[in-house]
């Protein structure tokens, strides 16, 4: 059976096969033909003869020559115009997502006024204002690329540049540039072949428009368009004449969408998983402040760019080595309570407060950035949705270690296989050098739990972690965040849904709803159910007790765990 490993796409084969005919003709046809191309024969407009297959124009030149010889100079400026579009037009649709919002709003609605003209409409009018030529027509496609390739490249930046795995970044202050290159850029390169390619194709098109009206290749140079364009007066007595810059244009244009469409495939991390698929994995009442509280929240106030206010006023503590959970509905305001503390509220989004600390650490004003990554770690409530699909996860798990704690990268690799073992991960090594989508769910949320711990956090916030698991990797993830609680004494932030997990985990209970924290509570009285709120009561009614098998504070008290393949 051949290696699945090897197989390379059809497409991708086909394309580089038909591009390589193109340079070898680009190369060695002015080598050879050129004499034919150029030179003024006495045989003008002569018939298809094995000496001319094509046969000769008004002076005696080889058509077929002509159409050979001027493949170099329209791939190169097709070639040129292209480069300019993509470079010009990607760094500004992906760099509008880390600049501040006003810049962004102005730049896009710009990128939007030039797209609504056709790129041909606009070229043109950039090429007669430059001058007929070669350069000037490059310039003028090359201009006119760019605000279709903005425009496509922000739509597709948009959709991940809210991701958790870029959220982390802005949390280790990684710069702005470096987040477009290293996490934006990558999840979009495969479309973005693709486009490059149906660009380059574009663009041959568009070159050889131009020089067909007059406005590129001038005499004595010549490319497609240009000998297009000295056919058409014989076009009804001649018409072979088209054939060969008609023939290879076609040619260059599929060889292009043949051989973006087959890197695509290649380069996309999911398609090769599927190629490469490994081994099926087996899953196995109202308390006052904290004395010497570690977090210290007083009257925060979260309001979304619509001016509503989604948290409102609300005051809670967390002590040193305690477990508070923070229960309620989905769009209760739990998650942006948690965003709101660790600084990573949405864009847009207004916090305010009289009070938020973390010990000496004041969380209203943020301004240690790194301090507030070494003594918060998170835990988000989608463990696929947390990493770059596009990276390993060597680069991403040791980050944390590299940017805020200095080692290098052995040393950081070193120290995320020890943490990921301390996990019961089995083969540490191997899921090091493994892209997300080859780990399961609780794989994957240990992963994030052993690089949250590098820095030896002081506050873990854990946002919902188990609502993608299922009850038994629920369980497991449930114990190690116990284990770190009982052992290394860090306090615990635990929001969820679930007012059962809820229960069994957590020293203290607050439920939210609406914006407001209703009931404080401690463990032992929501497990006898002394509660007063109806909202509460709705809760532990909802909650699962028989159809589901329930996570107890017994369960996670138990000293052995099962490894996680």
């Amino acid at each position: 059976m051949a290696d699945q490993r090897k197989r390379i796409p059809a497409s991708l084969i086909a394309g580089l096969v038909m591009l390589a005919v193109l340079v070898i003709v680009a190369v060695l046809a002015p080598l050879f033909l050129s004499g034919a191309a150029t030179t003024i024969g006495p045989e003008s407009r002569a018939q298809p003869s094995p000496e001319h297959l094509l046969g000769t124009d008004s002076l005696g030149r080889d058509n077929l020559s002509r159409a050979l010889v001027a493949t170099g100079l329209t791939l190169l400026m097709s070639l040129a115009a292209t480069v300019l579009s993509v470079v010009a037009g990607v760094l500004i649709g992906g760099l509008v997502w880390v600049v501040p919002r006003l810049l962004r709003e102005i730049v896009l609605r710009v990128v939007d006024s030039t797209v609504a003209f056709p790129s041909l409409i606009l070229a043109l009018v950039i090429a007669a204002i430059l001058g007929p030529g070669t350069v000037s027509a490059v310039i003028a496609i090359g201009i006119a690329g760019i605000p279709a390739f903005a425009r496509i490249t922000s739509n597709m930046t948009a959709a991940i540049a809210h991701k958790d795995f870029i959220v982390t970044a802005r949390l280790l202050g990684v710069p702005g540039i470096m987040v477009f290159a290293r996490h934006l850029l990558p999840n979009i390169g495969g479309p973005l072949l693709v486009l490059i390619a149906s660009s380059f194709a574009l663009s041959l098109l568009e070159i050889s428009a131009l020089s067909f009206v007059g406005l590129g290749v001038q005499s004595p140079d010549f490319d497609y368009g240009r000998l297009l364009n000295e056919a058409l007066p014989s076009i009804f007595s001649q018409p072979l004449q088209v054939v060969g810059p008609s023939v290879m244009l076609i040619f260059a244009g599929i060889a292009a969408m043949l051989t973006g469409d087959g890197l695509a495939a290649r380069m996309d991390p999911w398609s090769r998983g599927r190629r490469r698929r490994a081994r099926p994995v087996p899953l196995p009442a109202a308390p006052s402040a904290v004395p010497d509280a570690l977090l210290e929240v007083r009257d925060l106030t979260v309001t979304a760019p619509s001016g509503a206010d989604v948290v409102k006023g609300i005051t809670f503590d967390i002590g040193p080595g305690e477990i508070v959970g923070l229960v309620g509905e989905s769009g209760s305001g739990k998650s942006m309570t948690a965003m709101a503390v660790a600084g990573l509220q949405p864009e847009g989004v207004a916090v305010s407060a009289r009070t938020m600390r973390l010990g000496d650490l004041d969380l209203v004003k943020g301004s240690d950035k790194s301090r507030l990554a070494r003594d918060i770690g998170l835990v988000y409530q989608d463990p696929g949705g947390t990493f770059n699909p596009a990276l390993r996860l060597g680069g991403q798990l040791t980050e944390v270690a590299r940017v805020r704690l200095g080692h290098s990268r052995r040393s950081a690799h070193d120290l995320l296989v020890k943490s990921l073992g301390d996990m019961r991960v089995r083969n540490p090594e191997e899921r090091m050098s493994q892209h997300p989508f080859q780990l399961s769910g609780g794989m994957l949320q240990r992963a994030i739990i052993a690089s949250s711990l590098v820095t030896n956090p002081r506050l873990i916030i854990a946002d919902e972690p188990t609502t993608a698991l299922d009850v038994t990797v629920q369980a497991e993830v449930l114990r190690i965040l116990k284990r770190i609680n009982r052992d290394e004494g860090t306090a615990i932030l635990f929001i969820s849904h679930d007012i059962g997990v809820v229960e069994a985990l957590c020293d203290r209970i607050l439920v939210m709803r609406h914006g407001e924290i209703i009931e404080r509570l401690t463990a032992a009285q929501l497990r006898a159910g002394e509660v007063e709120h109806p909202y509460t009561r709705a809760l532990l009614d909802a909650t699962p007790r028989l159809t589901e098998m329930p996570v107890t504070p017994e369960m996670l008290e138990t000293s052995k765990e099962i490894p996680i393949a």
